[in-house]
């Protein structure tokens, strides 16, 4: 199936699944997706695209806490050097074309920051704190070339013409030194530091800075220009192209003051890792600042992972337009180079991350480094990449062969219950070599040994179904082979059908509503006189009030005498729609009547007239049948609490008036099967109702008795009317003459 029509019936089906027992899929297609799982040995694309990663071999591992520059001399030797807090010595290590590494030089600093080589394969090594240009004679012996009288050097770059220049910080001063070690300044880029540097094809030179942020371009007489003002604090890294392509990574938060800042307290402990990158066979930029008195750039005083703003890189093109290729919110960007396609790739940190810029849309994470920071990159023969680390100081040999072999473990998937898994497809080709996925499913949300071992799938073309037990969660692994001519496989998309056991409805509470009330329809509109509002399920009724709740739980009710309801809250773990069934039964009875059937809603009232006087309750059986096929439906049921229906007037007898004096005296007696008097009023001659109070003047009982003392009644006949209601709003009336 082309893939277009495969992806476009996976979203049919993910958006036809509305929560019913039906298949779902788990579809993992985009970065994020992959990135979740433990990725070994496999690059992948920001468009989600997995491949077999570049190959990596570590030639040197040291004590140094970083390295900041990388060069390669005609021979073929790689020079690397480093330092830091804790080493014994600022180092560079020299390591043969067969692989093979040794201290070159044991310099007498706190770090070496830089490296260059000249035409004549001597190297030169750059030193922080009070930086210092030392040439490294044969066997490694360091003398000093050239003294800039700086804090710090942060780069070193020669040109055509065999000039070195060199990036100094806290004044922010690029110097020319001649091949006899004659130096002299040659830009003044009126900021603090000229934090990276490089050599175009021209001869420019290709100068980032902090605090600002600028790029700039100077040219072989020293005219410099700002070709562009990024909305960082630092350019950590710039590096060009032989067409005239200028790549620069910035980070850090520009402050709208900047002007120099006081020396901040060294920090000795705090890592210093700033690379910049190296352009062609004879440049290598380094970063970092060393724990000296002068302000360093942001980068080099904080760990990476407390900058803020991450990364930004962008790319100038030979006519100067400069825009954003690439961004991040959390890695720190420290140097850049390109690979043997002419592709640039940035080294990061906090998490030794090696990325690859594709084109303006995409680009590939091609590795990770245990150590936490990429410091620098080199470019070296044979399309080989060197890749220098920081915390701790390793070198890396990348490429350009690929990886045979590569993994990986994706997140874990919660199908949220208990669940059949059915096939595992994939979209990618094999490209010659081989793709292959096994799973694993267990119950507890983490992997640990109460999970089923991996497994391999019933293999198929494009996948395979999986035979991982039933289980609430499920995790996949994917294993990539190269071909035997090198070619990677790819895989772009990985989806898992499943499909959830259905389980039961459950009904959580029913609750008997006021007598005398019912829902009302649509398109009623109530009367705030004749309505009142229920509290959410759960929670005590407060007095009647007119008022509706906005609580989503609540509803209101409109008054009409006879009627008798119920509500209750239902849910499915399947997020079923559910019907209902409402029975009732008098207590002490055995045989359920029913009320209503196939309800969609969740409460009902009605007529109780019909009712015999008594206590009663009512049974809802919830049902998931609308979203099941016939005969897998499931129910559950809830009785509710003991109500009372109470439709029969309370009796008034013995009611008596007689003149008493200059008044009348009247007494009654009431009396109620099922329930409570509420209250009795009185009315004179068809007057207005007034309340009468019971001797005992509570009215807490289903028999009262009345006496009522009327003064100052004239002389002549009268009618006295009694009004007694019950707690269900049953009313009698009895009346008496008195002459």
């Amino acid at each position: 199936m082309p893939r277009t029509l495969l992806l476009l019936s996976v979203l049919v089906v993910a958006a036809s699944w509305t929560g019913a027992v039906q298949t779902g899929t788990w579809r993992q297609s985009e970065f994020a997706d992959f990135e979740a799982g433990a990725i070994d040995r496999l690059s992948l694309r920001s468009d989600g695209r997995l491949s077999l990663a570049p190959a990596v071999a570590q030639v040197l591992e040291t004590s140094l806490p970083y390295f900041w520059a990388l060069v390669e001399d005609s021979k073929g030797n790689v020079y690397a050097g480093g330092g830091g807090p804790g080493a014994p010595a600022a180092r560079v290590y020299v390591i043969s074309p067969d692989g093979k590494s040794r201290v070159f030089s044991d310099v007498d600093a706190l770090e070496v920051h830089a490296l260059a080589v000249d035409r004549k394969d001597q190297v030169y090594a750059a030193t922080s704190p009070d930086g210092k240009v030392l040439r490294l004679r044969e066997g490694g012996t360091p003398e000093v070339f050239f003294d800039p009288q700086a804090k710090y050097i942060w780069a070193l770059a020669f040109d055509a013409a065999g000039s070195l220049f060199v990036a100094t910080g806290d004044r922010g001063l690029v110097y020319r030194v001649t091949p006899d070690g004659r130096g002299s300044v040659f830009y003044r880029t009126e900021e603090t530091h000229a934090r990276s540097l490089a050599v175009d094809v021209k001869g420019n030179l290709i100068v980032g800075t902090d605090p600002d942020g600028l790029i700039l371009r100077i040219t072989p007489a020293g005219e410099g220009f700002v070709v562009y003002q990024t909305p960082k604090r630092e350019v950590t890294a710039v590096a060009t192209k032989a067409d005239g392509t200028v790549y620069a990574a910035c980070v850090g938060t520009r402050q709208p003051s900047t002007a120099p800042a006081a020396p901040p307290t060294p920090q000795p402990s705090a890592p210093a890792p700033l690379a910049a990158a190296a352009s062609g066979a004879i440049v290598v930029q380094a970063a970092p600042a060393s724990q000296a008195a002068a302000p360093p750039p942001t980068a080099a005083v904080q760990p990476p992972a407390a900058i803020p703003g991450g990364s930004d890189v962008y790319r100038i093109e030979p006519d100067g337009y400069a825009h954003r290729v690439w961004t991040h919110a959390q890695d720190i960007v420290y140097t850049i180079a390109f690979d043997g396609e002419g592709r640039p790739l940035l080294g990061a940190g906090n998490k030794g991350s090696l990325y690859r810029l594709d084109s303006d849309v995409l680009y590939t994470s091609l590795l990770k480094l245990s150590p936490t920071q990429v410091t620098c990159l080199y470019a070296g023969r044979e399309g080989r990449i060197y890749a220098a680390t920081g915390n701790i100081g390793k070198v890396y040999r990348l490429g350009p062969a690929l990886e045979k072999q590569g993994s990986l473990e994706s997140d874990v998937f919660d199908a949220e219950l208990f669940t059949l898994w059915g096939r595992l497809t994939y979209q990618g080709e094999a490209a010659g070599g081989s793709v292959r996925f096994e799973t694993r499913s267990g119950n507890l949300d983490r992997q640990r040994s109460g999970w089923s071992p991996w497994a391999p799938l019933k293999q198929e073309q494009d996948g395979g179904r999986i035979v991982s037990p039933q289980a609430r969660f499920v995790q996949w692994r994917l294993t990539m082979a190269a071909s035997p001519a090198g070619r990677s496989p790819l895989v772009d998309e990985v989806y898992i059908a499943y499909l959830p056991r259905n389980v039961a409805p459950v009904v959580e509470i029913v609750q008997h509503t006021p007598s005398n009330y019912r829902f009302p329809t649509q398109s009623l509109t109530l009367s705030s006189s004749q309505a009142l509002t229920l509290p959410p399920l759960g929670r005590a009724r407060r007095a009647p009030s007119p008022l509706t709740s906005t609580d989503s739980g609540a509803v209101t009710m409109q008054y009409e005498k006879g009627q008798t309801g119920v509500r209750w809250a239902a849910d499915d773990p399947n997020d079923d729609d559910l019907i209902y069934k409402v029975e009732i039964r008098g207590v002490g009875e055995s045989e359920w009547k029913p009320v209503k059937d196939k309800v969609k809603e969740k409460r009902l009232a009605w007529d109780s007239t019909a009712y015999a006087d008594g206590e009663y309750v009512v049974r809802i059986t919830a049902s998931d049948a609308p979203d099941n096929p016939p005969g897998q439906e499931l129910t559950s049921q809830l009785v509710s609490a003991p109500f009372l229906v109470d439709n029969t007037a309370p009796e008034i007898t013995g009611l008596t008036a007689a003149r008493s004096g200059a008044g009348i005296e009247a007494r009654w007696k009431v009396h109620d099967a099922s329930s409570l008097i509420q209250s009795a009023e009185y009315s004179v001659d068809g007057g207005e109702w007034s309340l009468v109070q019971p001797t005992t003047r509570i009215s807490d009982s289903p028999a009262q008795d009345y006496v009522l003392v009327l003064n100052q009644i004239s002389a002549g006949e009268h009618t006295i009317a009694v009004r007694v209601t019950d707690d269900y709003d049953n009313q009698s009336v009895a009346t008496a003459v008195v002459r």
